[in-house]
């Protein structure tokens, strides 16, 4: 288990980071998100030891992490780098080397890597002959390879299509139902719903919201309701509750002032019997994240 206490980090008179507290546990995904600038890569850095906190402590299983443990973390940084001029092969197996695995299991865990994540190349190809998903995936391999116990992410997904994103999705929940501690930052929303088990939200280096998602989605209402129906949306946006009514493809979304006015919804939309759809949710973590974050900036 990881734990921060109280971590608060100055750069000047700038407060980068304020009175952070989380835990890490092991098979569990924290997602942390923010917008630029919130202290989402300088609580990383501060965990690796790159930069000291200005206050608080960080612990790993009651003890600051030492040198040794650092060989337990995989990191893949936002800022992807590669020797461009140096092969898969070669770049992989040195980082795996130093975080103590023999040659001969990386060099045979790397032709498995690269089959699951559909890596179009061979190991013995130039980093600079690969694709920039290709080498993305490449880089991420090299962080992983060697089935660190705690692993940090930032921004992994970037620049990756749909495809490729739920490839690398796809390991990230293997390590974690394996015992990894993750924590990972995204800016986007869905990623970030889909495997995280708790989640931190920072605004300017504070922390606004933490928990499980789904608690963190329910404390604020089913508010949101998707209908099919014959109904019209003036009728619809007629109901007391009702603050908006948008059409989406072929039906509608409603935002609810009261979440008990979704049943004077459903009960208005079905008064002729059977309806294709009606789903009353929470809002998702992008309408959070717009709420929380980026419209009070």
């Amino acid at each position: 288990m990881i734990q921060l206490t109280d971590i608060s980090k100055k750069f000047g008179t700038h407060l980068a980071v304020a009175d952070m507290n989380m835990t890490l546990t092991p098979g569990k995904v924290m997602g942390l998100i923010g917008q630029n600038g919130a202290g989402k890569t300088t609580t990383f850095r501060m965990i690796l030891n790159f930069i000291q906190p200005s206050s608080g402590r960080i612990l790993w299983d009651n003890h600051p992490i030492t040198q040794l443990d650092k060989q337990r973390i995989g990191f893949l940084p936002e800022e992807r780098g590669l020797y461009q001029k140096r092969t898969v092969e070669e770049q992989v197996l040195y980082f795996a080397e130093l975080h103590g695995m023999s040659r001969a299991d990386a060099k045979s865990s790397l032709i498995q890597w690269m089959k699951r994540l559909d890596v179009v190349g061979k190991p013995t190809d130039k980093v600079q002959t690969l694709s920039k998903g290709n080498a993305q995936k490449v880089q991420m391999i090299a962080s992983l390879i060697f089935e660190p116990d705690f692993i940090i992410l930032d921004e992994p997904f970037s620049g990756l299509d749909p495809v490729n994103t739920s490839l690398m999705m796809s390991e990230i929940i293997r390590m974690r139902d394996n015992g990894a501690m993750i924590i990972f930052s995204s800016h986007d929303m869905s990623n970030v719903t889909k495997i995280s088990d708790d989640l931190t939200m920072l605004k300017n280096g504070k922390t606004v919201l933490q928990g499980p998602v789904q608690n963190i989605r329910e404390q604020f209402g089913r508010t949101r309701v998707y209908v099919e129906s014959p109904t019209t949306a003036t009728e619809l946006a007629a109901i007391e509750g009702v603050a908006t009514v948008t059409k989406q493809g072929t039906g509608f979304d409603l935002i609810l002032s009261d979440e008990a006015a979704g049943r004077r919804v459903f009960d208005l939309v079905t008064r002729n019997g059977y309806i294709p759809a009606f789903s009353q949710q929470p809002p998702t973590l992008d309408d959070i994240f717009r709420q929380e974050v980026a419209i009070h900036d």
